[in-house]
């Protein structure tokens, strides 16, 4: 399985998620899972993640290394689902997608969220550190509910 996470300049949110969700699957040792990010925006393409988002994330002990790059249209065929983090995004990744099968690929994050009840993952770029906090609270709920979602699977068909 591939999992693409998408925000808007992805320097905060979908690195913190992609870095969320590689953490918890090498801890319950899914194998065969890949995971990445990417952003709306080419304006940060090549940048490291937001110094606060890795501090936040640091404190939680995540490690984020990814470099930022921008949505392409061949990430609809390499990746198996592709999650975006608000409706903006969702909006911006629907327009890019080639057909109709890329398109039921996109997904809200938040629709795996069990404990908070949101509909978008907030930009925390202009808030200050409980901005990103709050970001990685709601980050952690919903990769729970993606790792669950992924481990029925798992044992049910042995293929991931």
């Amino acid at each position: 399985m591939k999992f693409l996470f998408v925000c808007l300049g992805n320097i905060c949110r979908s690195p913190a998620a992609e870095g969320i969700l590689r953490t918890m699957i090498q801890r319950i040792g899914i194998p065969n899972v890949d995971v990445d990010s990417a952003g709306t925006y080419g304006g940060h393409d090549g940048e490291k993640p937001d110094p606060r988002m890795l501090r936040a994330a640091a404190k939680r002990g995540y490690v984020l290394e990814h470099s930022a790059r921008e949505i392409r249209t061949e990430d609809f065929e390499e990746f198996d689902k592709i999650f975006v983090m608000d409706d903006s995004n969702y909006d911006d990744v629907m327009r890019l997608a080639p057909d109709t099968q890329s398109q039921e690929k996109v997904e809200r994050i938040t629709k795996y969220c069990t404990r908070y009840k949101v509909d978008h993952v907030p930009d925390p770029y202009y808030n200050k550190r409980e901005g990103f906090d709050e970001v990685l609270d709601i980050l952690e709920d919903a990769c729970e509910g993606i790792v669950e979602n992924m481990y029925a699977i798992y044992k049910s068909s042995k293929k991931i």
